[in-house]
């Protein structure tokens, strides 16, 4: 059974799927191009962070940065075992709810063009692209997205 819950990115095993979500980074990017925040930031106050489990086994993680009149979803990561499962799903939906618990209204996030299957989960879940945010720059490599939250959102299951 899939199980969303709050999770400590400092400690194993969240800290164990960080590090290999951010060493697959440093392979696909550049230095500049990556953007993804330390163990450390995830465990700041205005950070939520989410794992999936299924029984004993991590599956994935997603964090919610609360930022100025708006949510940034960071640290996003399921397991290539787990890919297909609808992990990304729940861990996205958990995002939303968050979001809408914290009164916020709109969700952003970067991610890249190398990254196909994220692209596709998240305009599947209704995120579409856009500039630029924040101290975010165009790079060539990132893709922006963001999402409206309607009160009670109806985005389509995975």
């Amino acid at each position: 059974m899939l199980i969303i819950a709050p999770g400590n990115p400092t400690e194993p095993p969240a800290s164990d799927l960080l590090d290999a979500s951010q060493a697959l980074m440093r392979r696909l990017f550049n230095p500049e191009e990556n953007h993804f925040l330390s163990h450390a930031a995830l465990a700041q106050p205005d950070v939520r962070f989410f794992v999936a489990r299924d029984g004993a086994e991590t599956l994935g993680t997603a964090a919610l940065k609360i930022c100025d009149g708006y949510g940034e979803v960071k640290s996003f990561f399921v397991t290539e075992a787990a890919r297909g499962r609808g992990v990304g799903a729940a861990l996205l939906r958990q995002i939303e709810d968050q979001a809408r618990a914290e009164g916020l209204t709109e969700l952003k996030l970067e991610t890249a063009d190398k990254l196909d299957a994220a692209c596709r989960l998240y305009e599947r879940h209704g995120f579409t692209r856009r500039g630029p945010f924040g101290a975010y720059e165009a790079n060539g490599t990132s893709v922006f997205m963001e999402k409206t939250l309607a009160a009670e959102d109806s985005s389509p299951a995975a």
